[in-house]
């Protein structure tokens, strides 16, 4: 998990024991450290060539956080994420190996996932979410409680969608025609975390087929612009104003 406070041979030589004990896959997930630290996660991750390096930025929880502490350390995802893109960069031009990314911190929808996507391509190859997820399930979880009539029955936050499984769970059937009857032993909280799932699955398709990215492999930088002259400083994304300039002054002067 964390870097901490450690020496790159002891880093090295942890990566290289646990693959003798039988590891398959070694990752390291790495927090919101400045440039430095991130520096290090980058390099050393590069030299052991990990098979993932997941970069989390802040806020923690989601920026849900109950401790002060989570919600407001660290450099948050956004500058912690451009100065990843940067170094692994800077890595490749030196002609050495960038193991894969991941970025997380504080992602919650499909929108989330694309411009994660497109902001550390080519380097970046999946984005973690945790609260996110971890919330529906939790509502899935509850609403099993009270369709058995506990903690009061159903709160009219949930009974306006129905009054059964079926009928709140709109994937109740997609899994019903997977797995049978035996999605009558699914527990709720599972049945939600994938109706989630399933959001953002469906939303990152109609994301992708907007900008033309057939793949995941296509999503690119050019994909995404900057809002603000700050914004594009702190990523070296084009400002909207900026961005395809040239080449809509080309087709103006053709």
């Amino acid at each position: 998990s964390r870097l901490g406070f450690i020496e790159r041979e002891s880093f090295i030589s942890e990566v290289e024991r646990m693959r003798k004990l039988g590891a398959k896959r070694v990752t390291l997930k790495t927090g919101a450290y400045p440039m430095r630290e991130l520096a290090m996660a980058v390099r050393w991750a590069s030299d052991a060539r990990i098979d993932l390096l997941t970069i989390d930025g802040a806020p923690g929880g989601t920026g849900m956080s109950p401790w002060r502490m989570m919600t407001e350390w660290g450099v948050p995802s956004l500058y912690l994420h451009s100065m990843a893109y940067e170094l692994c960069t800077r890595l490749e031009q030196r002609g050495l190996w960038v193991p894969d990314i991941a970025f997380a911190g504080g992602f919650s929808s499909e929108d989330h996932v694309f411009k994660s996507l497109a902001l550390g391509a080519p380097y970046c190859k999946a984005v973690c979410m945790g609260r996110a997820l971890m919330i529906p399930g939790m509502v899935g979880k509850n609403t099993e409680k009270w369709l058995r009539g506990e903690d009061g029955g159903l709160p009219a936050t949930i009974s306006g969608f129905g009054s059964t499984k079926e009928e709140i769970f709109m994937n109740y059937e997609v899994l019903r025609e997977k797995y049978g009857d035996e999605v009558d032993n699914l527990p709720l909280g599972a049945i939600g975390l994938y109706s989630a799932t399933d959001k953002i699955k469906v939303g990152l398709q109609q994301l992708m087929a907007g900008s033309r990215n057939w793949e995941l492999k296509y999503i690119s930088r050019k994909d995404l612009c900057s809002l603000t002259e700050e914004c594009a400083k702190v990523t070296g994304i084009p400002y909207v104003m900026d961005a395809y300039r040239e080449e809509a002054l080309e087709i103006i002067d053709s």
